[in-house]
């Protein structure tokens, strides 16, 4: 191998995320709820539903962004573009290869579900998370930005199965919907970071129509069953933090 390769071989080894076998969240606020923890990754083959690639774009003037300046503010600023009452804690080193950060997504009813992702993969064009075990899917999403003519066009793809029965049933009844919606409002509040007014344009295909029922144990790792049961435990949890308080006091 030519001094030329390996030098680009090592640089695409530091893009990626070393392999892990469970997560470790670290350096966390108190209001981030960890739930993840100990989880494995999982990608499409490990998810239950129907398997769907969903592609998501804006396009912005090249001469107002270039992809790499936009990769750049994406990542630094990477909450502060996601719909309102959604929270992600992203550790202190941002979003680079291996770290993991905590989500708080709203769901209908003022649900809260408690979950994670990790950053598979990260470099100055693109980025990608994964998800973990109990996530309401199993796959990854990639953040990208290109050059096409004389735009930069944005993009967010999702590649995912429903990850358990319940999550699968939740996405037909408008799961669906509201993902576009999350996604296609995050790419808009984006573009309008750099001046642009536009909407986002979505493409959804159904890679496998299929379910794999074999996965539907699943279901006994789902954020949406954990987090209810964390939510239901906070008041113990307050009393006996009270507790603790009350006998150093």
């Amino acid at each position: 191998m030519s001094e030329l390769n390996e030098e680009r071989a090592a640089r695409d080894a530091t893009n990626w995320a070393k392999t892990v076998s469970r997560l470790d969240v670290t350096d966390m606020p108190d209001e981030a709820v960890d739930l993840v923890t100990g989880k494995r990754l999982v990608g499409p083959i490990q998810g239950f539903g129907q398997m769907w690639q969903k592609t998501y774009q804006v396009e912005l003037p090249r001469d107002q962004v270039a992809p790499q300046e936009l990769i750049l503010t994406w990542k630094q600023n990477f909450p502060e573009f996601w719909p309102e009452g959604n929270r992600f804690y992203a550790p202190l080193t941002g979003i680079a290869p291996g770290e993991v950060a905590l989500i708080n997504a709203r769901m209908p009813g003022k649900m809260t579900l408690s979950t994670g992702v990790m950053v598979l993969y990260a470099d100055d064009e693109s980025f990608t998370l994964m998800t973990p075990q109990g996530h309401m899917f199993a796959g990854w999403i990639t953040f990208s930005a290109t050059e096409r003519d004389d735009l930069t066009v944005a993009q967010a793809q999702v590649l995912m199965r429903a990850s358990d029965p319940i999550f699968e049933l939740a996405l037909g009844l408008g799961g669906h919907r509201q993902e576009d919606l999350f996604w296609n409002t995050t790419l808009e509040r984006l573009a309008r970071h750099f001046g642009v007014e536009t909407e986002a344009d979505t493409t959804v295909i159904c890679v496998d129509k299929k379910r794999q029922w074999s996965r539907w144990t699943n279901v006994f790792q789902s954020t949406a069953i954990w987090s209810t049961i964390y939510t239901l435990g906070t008041p113990f949890r307050a009393v006996r933090g009270w507790a603790r308080r009350g006998s150093t006091g």
